[in-house]
């Protein structure tokens, strides 16, 4: 057994390669996570969650839910006798559930270029598991299970609380007749449980979380996907929490229309940083954390606040390389033509000797990383910086990434919930100067990554 961390090359491609062979050769195989565990044991949470952060480190991620395709079979939902094992009828639809989802699996890899497939379903037997092996072997993918198991009983109604209620299954129906109904429908699955077992699947990849990450155990982690997953996966928590965002106040530069740069703060910069201050007061948030960068309209910002605040040189702002400190006019100026193709693809253009907004994620994992170990954090950045963090948080695709707005002088409390993040803005009614550009019109952004140098100037 192995804990393992990644230390391996970025954003590795999937690519076909060309065989006579009937089955597809991949010389870099795409790979199928199978989640396992009893219903209420976090499985579809882990699923969304670890396929935002895949999307958003660039590797093409999908869940496929049977829950999902059992619901579009069977129309409307009656009770748990459906999940009785000896219901044959029942057993047959849900077989024939799992089937379709392998399918829409392998349509994902071969025709949208898809390079991971969370399988999102109890897999609770030996024999399911084995069938998806197969599946997987015979079109040359790889796969990696993800055990859930929790015998707190806190926890799971804890998790039937939050998710199910919600559930298409229990709409209109009463809560404590869903509850009993879908302890029964768990109960419905212990009598076919085996979990994977240590010795007998010793020659499979796994990861096992116990209590909501109170305990882990791994096998055979086999490239760094897999090992990006388990330390992804060692890092999330559960507890209840809230994460604010906010910018630098106003910056001298700002005030100048002037880009990048290590200006101080403005007087109105000034007065945000202070009402900042009184904001976080008036949120009594307990045990607060205050991230910076190492600029220092950041630290100024902090400065006022009066409490201890730790500097991340990855919270710094896009480097803007040789357009720092320029104004927009003056980059359209002297870099006409790149600026024009800057604005096909500003996700992955990059600044000239600077960064690209795909660097700046990359920069960022760590902070993620730390974000989600972390309970309450107030993070005071950049706004390109806050953009990056924003798309993580609400699951954002990486060409709306560098057009979120991100506007001075305004706090984003995001908290996390059941499947998703709650947002709320505040406005701290402090003027500044607008910095936002809009997505150009008219502009195809399905430019090919490799046709040009990715040097063009960002506008941030």
């Amino acid at each position: 057994m192995q804990t393992m961390e990644p230390n391996q090359p970025e954003n590795m491609k999937l690519r076909r390669c060309d065989s006579a062979a009937s089955v597809p050769q991949f010389c870099n195989s795409p790979t199928v996570i199978v989640m396992v565990g009893l219903p209420a044991r976090g499985k579809t949470y882990i699923s969304k969650k670890l396929t935002r952060y895949l999307n958003w480190i660039g590797v093409p991620t999908k869940v496929f839910n049977v829950g999902q395709y059992r619901r579009e079979a069977v129309k409307t939902y009656k009770n748990f006798e459906f999940f009785k094992p000896d219901n044959e009828e029942a057993m047959r639809i849900r077989k024939a559930c799992a089937s379709a989802a392998l399918k829409d699996v392998a349509v994902y890899f071969s025709k949208e270029n898809g390079q991971v497939a969370v399988f999102d379903a109890t897999n609770t037997t030996r024999e399911r598991r084995a069938v998806i092996n197969s599946f997987a072997k015979e079109r040359g993918y790889k796969v990696f299970f993800v055990e859930s198991i929790c015998d707190d009983p806190e926890i799971i109604a804890e998790n039937i609380r939050q998710v199910k209620f919600g559930s298409p299954d229990y709409i209109d129906r009463d809560e404590d007749e869903a509850m009993e109904d879908f302890i029964k429908r768990i109960d419905c699955y212990k009598t076919s449980y085996l979990p994977i077992d240590d010795e007998k699947d010793r020659n499979l990849s796994y990861i096992k979380i116990f209590d909501v990450g109170s305990r882990y155990l791994v096998n055979r982690v086999r490239d760094h996907i897999q090992s990006r997953i388990v330390y992804y996966l060692m890092n999330i928590h559960v507890t209840p929490r809230s994460i604010y965002l906010s910018r630098h106040g106003e910056s001298e530069l700002n005030l100048l229309g002037r880009i990048g740069g290590d200006s101080s703060l403005s007087p109105r910069g000034q007065k945000f940083a202070s009402s900042l201050a009184s904001f976080i007061r008036g949120q009594r948030i307990k045990d607060l954390k205050v991230w910076t960068s190492h600029m220092k309209r950041t630290i100024q910002t902090a400065e006022a606040l009066g409490v201890q605040y730790e500097q991340w040189k990855a919270l710094n702002e896009i480097d803007a390389g040789v357009c720092e400190e320029l104004t927009y006019e003056e980059i359209q100026e002297n870099f006409m033509e790149e600026f024009a193709l800057r604005d096909q693809d500003k996700y992955r253009y990059r600044y000239p000797k600077g960064e690209s907004y795909e660097d700046l994620v990359h920069r960022l994992e760590p902070v993620i990383m730390e974000l989600e170990r972390q309970e309450n954090v107030l993070v005071i950045c950049h706004q390109a910086v806050m953009r990056c963090l924003l798309a993580y948080f609400l699951d954002k695709p990486a060409d709306e990434l560098p057009y979120l707005r991100c506007p001075l002088h305004t706090v984003l409390k995001l908290t996390p919930v059941a499947y998703g993040c709650k947002v709320e803005s505040f406005y701290l009614n402090i003027e500044a100067v607008n910095t936002h550009r809009e997505r150009p019109k008219n502009v195809s952004i399905n430019r090919d990554p490799d046709e040009a140098l990715q040097t063009v100037p960002e506008h941030v």
